[in-house]
């Protein structure tokens, strides 16, 4: 797929991520819903009672705000990154193990997609201006960032990204809303046939109310 077929892959992953999805929902769909729920099971059962409350907090997002300034560098790709929003239960189920489990499987999937830290990297600049790769394809333009919501929103010349910036021990989680990296991925697997990014939109499914994406250090 050449360059102008990414970016406009990419565009049309952002547009649908904003759309409803679909009330008309076939067998296949059901099955996969299923599987899905048998998963998210299987996570939470791994999880233990006898989770922390500072082990809980450190996974949800709202906690270690990064100011603008934290954000200016070049984040390199360490693992996947996942963090609850406060309204998700799962967070108080089971905190820092289902997070754990959650990377995990999602960890697999970006190795068969290749994602790694010197093909996926995002460089800030003072200057509002970023730049970066997803996967080895470029992207760049500008940012603007909230400290409130924790949104950094990054506009290109022909979509906008709105991420979640949250604080790590080793660096910084660049995250969005599980729902909308599905859409993104849903798209990109239609178009390329890429059945490894049908796969990770699928695990996506799993985490309604998680932000998922990438852990990051500079």
């Amino acid at each position: 797929m050449n360059k102008s077929k990414i970016i406009a892959v990419l565009a049309c992953g952002v547009m649908l991520s904003s759309c409803g999805t679909s009330g008309n929902t076939n067998t296949q769909t059901n099955t996969q819903t299923n599987s899905h729920q048998s998963v998210l099971g299987s996570i939470i059962s791994a999880a233990t009672n006898g989770q922390t409350l500072g082990n809980t907090i450190k996974s949800i997002l709202g906690t270690d705000k990064p100011r603008e300034r934290d954000l200016i560098g070049t984040w390199h790709y360490r693992q996947p990154g996942v963090a609850f929003t406060t309204e998700n239960l799962l967070a108080k189920a089971g905190g820092e193990t289902i997070a754990t489990e959650i990377k995990e499987k999602l960890s697999n999937t970006y190795t068969k997609v290749g994602i790694n830290s010197q093909n996926t990297y995002l460089t800030i600049n003072s200057d509002k201006t970023f730049s970066g790769k997803i996967d080895g394809k470029p992207i760049s333009g500008q940012w603007s960032y909230t400290q409130e919501d924790q949104k950094l929103v990054l506009k290109t010349l022909l979509f906008s990204l709105n991420v979640y910036a949250k604080k790590t021990t080793g660096g910084m989680s660049f995250l969005m809303e599980s729902k909308k990296l599905l859409n993104l991925f849903q798209t990109l697997a239609a178009m390329s046939g890429n059945s490894t990014l049908q796969t990770m939109g699928d695990l996506s499914k799993n985490y309604d109310g998680v932000r998922i994406g990438l852990d990051t250090h500079k």
